[in-house]
C-alpha cells in the first residue's frame, strides 16, 4: 500500500499562509468591509431599516487565552482569573458594521465613540449616534456637538444625573429641583477658538480621537480648555436629557438601534466566532485586531446575502399580488443565521484521500 500524496496539500497550505500574510491586513480588510457596506447601502431593501444616517456603538467581550497588553480581568462575565478584551464596533441603522476596534475592558467605552465615526470610510453620512450609559461623558457631548453629530445615549439611573444651569440666578419653575449645579458658561466663548481647533484636529485625523479625549480628561484642574469643554458638555447634556424624558419616540429610536447592535453580537458570538470556543488564542494585538476585523467582514457578508435573498422573496410576493408593506419589513432583522453553515462546506480531491487507486 502506497502513502497518500500530500504535495498538493502542502502547496495549498503554503498558499493559504501567504494569502493570510499578504491580503488579510488591516488596510485590506477595512477596504473590503467598506465595499460591502457601500453595496448594502445601495440595495433597495436596506432603506426599510434606515437611511444610513444613524449609528450606534457597543463593546462585546471575548476571553483571551494568553496575556496581552490590552487584556484585563473582567469578573462580571469571565471570573476572577480569566482575561478578556473588548471588541468595540460601530453599527449603522442598516445593520452594517463600519468600524471595529479592539480595546481593553477597563476604560470607559466613551473614549472610543468618536474614533469609529471619524474613521468612517464608507458612503454612509452619519448624523446621529447612540450608545448605552457606559458610552457617554460630558466631553463626548461637547465634541459631538462641535463635530456636527447628535449624540444620544441611553441613560440609566436618570434620577442620579446631574443637570446644570448656565445662569445661577435663572429660574425654570417646576424644573428647578432638577438642576444641581451651574456650568461655567463664560469659559466657552473665551476658549471657543481652541475648541474649534480641537474639533478640526479630530476631523482631519491628526491624532486618534481616544488619545485626545484621554488627555483632556486627565488634564490638570487649571487647564482652561478642558474646563471649557466640560462646560459646553454640561450645557448640552440637560437639553438632551429633558428631550429623552419627554420624547417617547426618541427613547424608542435609541433602544431600537441598540437592540440592533445586540442582534449583531448574537450573530458573532453564537455563529461566526465558533473556533477556539469563541476566544482569542493569541496575545498579539495585530492578530487579535485582524480576527476582529474578519468577524466584522463576515457579519457584513451575512447581512448582504440575507438582504439580497429577502429582496428577491419580497419581489416575488409583490409580483404575485401579495401586499408586503415596508413598515412590516422594518421589523424583520437581516441578521438571521439559522441557515448559515459557519464552518463551511468542503470537497476533497480523491487523490488526497488514498493513493494507489484505493
Amino acid at each position: 500500500m502506497a502513502w497518500p500524496r500530500w504535495g498538493r496539500a502542502r502547496r495549498g497550505l503554503r498558499w493559504t499562509c501567504c494569502f493570510h500574510r499578504w491580503f488579510l491586513r488591516e488596510e485590506t480588510l477595512k477596504a473590503a468591509n467598506a465595499v460591502l457596506v457601500n453595496y448594502h447601502h445601495q440595495l433597495p431593501l436596506s432603506a426599510v431599516w434606515g437611511g444610513g444616517i444613524a449609528s450606534s456603538s457597543d463593546g462585546q467581550r471575548f476571553g483571551l487565552q494568553q496575556s496581552s497588553l490590552l487584556s484585563s480581568f473582567y469578573p462580571r462575565y469571565f471570573g476572577y482569573y480569566e482575561r478578556a478584551v473588548s471588541v468595540y464596533t460601530h453599527l449603522s441603522d442598516q445593520y452594517s458594521v463600519f468600524g471595529t476596534r479592539v480595546i481593553s475592558c477597563s476604560p470607559r467605552e466613551a473614549l472610543y465613540v468618536l474614533d469609529g465615526l471619524l474613521e468612517n470610510n464608507t458612503i454612509l453620512r452619519l448624523r446621529e449616534h447612540y450608545t448605552d450609559t457606559h458610552g457617554f461623558t460630558e466631553h463626548i457631548f461637547a465634541l459631538s456637538y462641535l463635530l456636527g453629530y447628535s449624540f444620544m445615549p441611553r441613560l440609566r439611573d436618570l434620577a442620579d444625573q446631574q443637570l446644570y444651569k448656565l445662569d445661577r440666578k435663572a429660574s425654570f419653575g417646576k424644573l428647578d429641583p432638577l438642576f444641581r449645579g451651574t456650568a461655567d458658561a463664560e469659559l466657552i466663548p473665551e476658549q471657543w477658538d481652541q475648541l474649534v481647533r480641537v474639533a478640526a484636529s479630530l476631523k482631519n485625523r491628526t491624532a486618534p480621537a481616544n488619545v485626545i479625549i484621554q488627555r483632556l480628561a486627565n488634564s490638570s484642574p487649571s487647564d482652561r480648555l478642558a474646563k471649557a469643554l466640560t462646560a459646553l458638555g454640561r450645557a448640552i447634556k440637560p437639553i438632551y436629557i429633558l428631550r429623552y424624558i419627554h420624547d417617547e419616540a426618541l427613547r424608542s429610536r435609541v433602544q431600537l438601534q441598540l437592540n440592533r447592535g445586540e442582534s449583531r453580537h448574537d450573530l458573532v458570538a453564537r455563529c461566526l466566532f465558533f473556533a477556539n470556543r469563541g476566544e482569542f488564542r493569541t496575545g498579539d494585538l495585530e492578530e487579535i485586531m485582524n480576527k476582529a476585523s474578519c468577524l466584522s467582514l463576515l457579519s457584513n457578508a451575512v447581512l448582504v446575502w440575507n438582504t439580497i435573498q429577502m429582496g428577491q422573496i419580497v419581489g416575488r410576493l409583490r409580483a404575485a399580488g401579495e401586499e408586503v408593506l415596508d413598515a412590516d419589513l422594518a421589523h424583520i432583522s437581516p441578521l438571521a443565521f439559522g441557515h448559515i453553515i459557519p464552518n463551511g462546506t468542503y470537497w476533497f480531491d480523491r487523490d488526497l484521500q488514498v493513493a494507489d487507486g484505493g
